[in-house]
């Protein structure tokens, strides 16, 4: 990319923050543009991603991690310190992009592919993030983590993620799944299930995308119970 493409890119960046009403610094977009360089440039050997132009991998995976920033911001303090667990994260979707927008929160990324954690190890280092990184282990075999937040992205279905993740859960903490459209046939079977059960249901507006995401908040089946 020349340099006029560079800045058209950090224009869009800034933007697609500014639309979601996040606070941005000139750091954390030049971040997020690196992080999308590294994730192109490995992609091309070792498949990190289905999609493969810049445009897309901006927009559906840049843009939409940033989407849950502001709604996951919400529920914690300023400036608390948490642990986020990021379940299936892949080439680091959401967690590189909390990483970088959230500097306060210890971000793990966990996903069975050993690639794939490799490149999230490279991108903490180039990105010099020493509040991300990764763990080359089946969810459903790690011990549990105690997270304040544990979250997928399109990862599996509500019954899975809930059946493998749930146990890494802090007694306070909260288990979300990033989904597109959410299928009433999910909900049921999770209902059927009765170990997790659909608290909210929020919706996402991902910016430049004309495309349906929401943010699936999940609760533990009689823990609020009187």
């Amino acid at each position: 990319m020349n340099e006029h493409e560079i800045a058209q890119r950090h224009d869009r960046i800034a933007g697609a923050a500014a639309t979601l009403g996040l606070d941005i610094t000139d750091a954390q977009v030049q971040q997020l543009s690196v992080y999308q360089d590294q994730l192109l440039r490995w992609n091309k050997v070792y498949n990190l991603t289905a999609l493969r132009d810049p445009d897309k991998v901006l927009i559906q995976h840049v843009f939409d991690s940033l989407s849950v920033i502001g709604p996951l911001s919400d529920i914690f303090a300023p400036g608390r310190k948490i642990s986020v667990l990021d379940v299936g994260s892949g080439g680091g979707l959401p967690g590189a992009v909390m990483a970088i927008m959230r500097p306060d929160w210890q971000v793990c990324c966990v996903d069975a592919v050993e690639k794939k954690t490799a490149f999230i190890r490279q991108a903490a280092g180039v990105l010099n993030l020493s509040n991300l990184v990764s763990e080359h282990i089946r969810i459903e075999r790690k011990p549990p983590a105690q997270a304040d937040l544990v979250i997928s992205r399109a990862f599996a279905s509500l019954v899975d993620f809930s059946d493998w993740s749930g146990r890494h859960v802090g007694s306070e903490g909260y288990l979300v799944a990033m989904k597109g459209r959410l299928a009433s046939e999910e909900v049921s079977q999770l209902k059927e299930k009765g170990a997790w059960t659909v608290a909210q249901v929020q919706k996402l507006n991902v910016p430049e995308l004309d495309a349906e995401r929401c943010l699936v908040w999940l609760q533990q089946v009689g823990k609020y119970d009187k």
